[in-house]
């Protein structure tokens, strides 16, 4: 004879165990993620150290006092 409490405590705790499984495996992958852009990034900036930086700005002419 099947216990009916049983049942439903061990559905509820493979439906919590899944729930839990996903986040850890979805932050998991966030931080592969994260690590493997800024890793990218690193190995990018060491091989070509111009081409991820921005361009200089342009230094403006200042005025002089006399001319205001």
């Amino acid at each position: 004879m099947k216990n009916p409490w049983m049942s439903a405590w061990l559905s509820a705790a493979n439906a919590w165990s899944g729930a839990a499984r996903g986040k850890a495996y979805s932050e998991a992958r966030r931080a592969q993620e994260a690590w493997l852009a800024e890793t990218n990034r690193r190995l990018a900036e060491l091989w070509f150290p111009t081409a991820l930086r921005p361009p200089p700005k342009p230094v403006r002419a200042r005025r002089s006092r006399k001319a205001r």
